[in-house]
């Protein structure tokens, strides 16, 4: 009904940027909160960004100031600019979509991941 397509991860060396992009495509009658989220090796899934439906952003610790989340409602993708990566920004990262579907049920929806490797 609903299909994510997570874009944008590779390797790169400590300092470097990446941006991750997260298009939803289906079903789609309007996309409230979006995020970014990433799980390393051996750990749990945490929180990386969030954006809501107006635009206020929410950032983990880690992050501020490197990375900035945004939006485009126009082509229902959110997107993960991160600069001066760290190699503890290495993982598997992951978009969540909220959204409201044509027949109005409301879904939350998760990509299939992308890798991010910061290394020299």
């Amino acid at each position: 009904q609903v299909q994510l397509v997570e874009s944008g991860g590779g390797l790169v060396q400590p300092g470097g940027s990446l941006r991750l992009s997260c298009a939803a495509s289906g079903s789609i009658f309007r996309m409230n909160g979006m995020g970014w989220y990433r799980q390393a090796p051996g750990k749990e899934r945490e929180l990386v960004a969030v954006i809501s439906s107006g635009g206020i952003t929410n950032y983990a610790d880690s992050v501020k100031g490197r990375f900035t989340i945004s939006r485009d409602n126009a082509k229902n993708t959110v997107y993960l600019q991160m600069n001066s990566l760290k190699p503890e920004d290495t993982a598997v990262y992951y978009c969540n979509v909220n959204l409201l579907t044509r027949t109005l049920q409301a879904i939350g929806s998760w990509g299939q991941g992308t890798q991010v490797t910061v290394s020299s």
